[in-house]
C-alpha cells in the first residue's frame, strides 16, 4: 500500500474516532451526525438522495436512519411515489441539534487549529485534486 494513502487512511480512522467520543455523549456516531447534518442543512430528504450525497448504499443509509428513528431523531414520511420514503428531523432533533452542532464545532476547531491557515488551503487543494467523482 502507497505510504501516503495508508497515513490518510488512519488519520480519517483517528479523526472519526475522535468524533465518535465527543458524540458519545448524545448517543450519536459520525455517520449519524452527518445524516442530520445533511438533512438539516438541505432539508428533508429521500433515502436514495442521502445514498447518493454520501456515496454510500442505500441499505446502510436506511439502516442508519433506523436507528435515528430509534433515537427520536428522524422520522419517514411517504413521498409522492408511495415507494419512496422522505427522511424528516423531529421537533426532538430540532431541540437538540444546536448543542449537537456547537460540540462539533468545537472538536473541528481543536482540529484544524492544528495546522496553519495555509497548511488547511494546501490540504485542502490536495483533497480537492484526490476527489474521484463517481
Amino acid at each position: 500500500m502507497n505510504p501516503l494513502l495508508h497515513e490518510m487512511f488512519q488519520t480519517v480512522r483517528v479523526l472519526s474516532k475522535e468524533l465518535n467520543e465527543e458524540l458519545k455523549k448524545y448517543d450519536l456516531f459520525h455517520s449519524q451526525w452527518s445524516i442530520l447534518f445533511c438533512i438539516q442543512n438541505n432539508g428533508p430528504m429521500a433515502i436514495s438522495a442521502i445514498s447518493k450525497y454520501f456515496n454510500v448504499e442505500a441499505p446502510t443509509i436506511s439502516r442508519t436512519v433506523t436507528r435515528l428513528e430509534q433515537l427520536n431523531l428522524v422520522e419517514r414520511h411517504e413521498g409522492e411515489d408511495k415507494r419512496e420514503k422522505i427522511v424528516h428531523l423531529t421537533e426532538h432533533a430540532l431541540l437538540q441539534l444546536n448543542e449537537i452542532s456547537d460540540s462539533v464545532v468545537r472538536f473541528e476547531e481543536g482540529v484544524i487549529n492544528r495546522i496553519s491557515v495555509e497548511e488547511q488551503e494546501i490540504l485542502r487543494n490536495i483533497l480537492l485534486k484526490l476527489k474521484i467523482e463517481g
